[in-house]
């Protein structure tokens, strides 16, 4: 049992390493977008399937609430997070379009959307993004594998360089984290002259 942790977290750092020397400048871009968007009065639109959603959630709230400092709220939505929406949505439309009639709604030109995806395969995901595009909302993926079909329909993608599903997720949540503190950093500092 030893031999099986250690191997994990061996396979953990070195994923995080592969990812951080992959994809470090993109996630610091992405987290100046954020900002500019939220300086604008944009908001933030976040979706994604199982644990997925979970991240997306966990992103979203991060934003309304604080990461780690003390700053005003910011306006994020995970669109996982309404059971009454997912299941009409579903139920008369059908499940790929869950999150692409909530974006229709909700995304206006200038709003990030992000969507996650291990695979880069999720269709729901994929149509969701696609109608972020239609709206001029600027889109961004987190994403495992190749990246999938998603990759290439979205404006920045995120592919965390891995192909076992808890790796990329693990990445996920670091790469959300590494956005809030950036936003953090922002908006504590917006009304002090301070620029991280």
């Amino acid at each position: 049992m030893n031999d099986a942790l250690a191997a994990y977290f061996e396979k953990h750092i070195a994923v995080a390493k592969e990812t951080h020397a992959a994809l470090g400048p993109q996630i610091a871009a992405v987290g100046q977008i954020l900002c500019k968007s939220f300086a604008a009065g944009g908001k933030l639109l976040t979706f994604g399937n199982g644990g997925s959603a979970a991240d997306s959630q966990h992103l979203a709230e991060e934003m309304i609430g604080r990461f780690l400092r003390p700053r005003r709220s910011l306006p994020a939505i995970s669109l996982t997070s309404d059971g009454t929406a997912l299941t009409c949505i579903a139920n008369d439309f059908g499940f790929t379009d869950i999150f692409a009639r909530q974006i229709a709604a909700l995304a206006r030109p200038g709003d990030v959307v992000i969507g996650i995806s291990t695979s880069g395969n999720s269709q729901n995901v994929l149509r969701g993004l696609a109608e972020a595009k239609m709206n001029r909302a600027i889109t961004v993926a987190l994403l495992g594998n190749t990246g999938g079909q998603i990759a290439g329909e979205v404006d920045h993608a995120l592919i965390v360089p891995a192909t076992i599903t808890s790796h990329i997720q693990e990445m996920h949540i670091v790469i959300a984290h590494l956005l809030c503190d950036i936003v953090d950093r922002w908006a504590a500092g917006e009304n002090t002259g301070e620029s991280d």
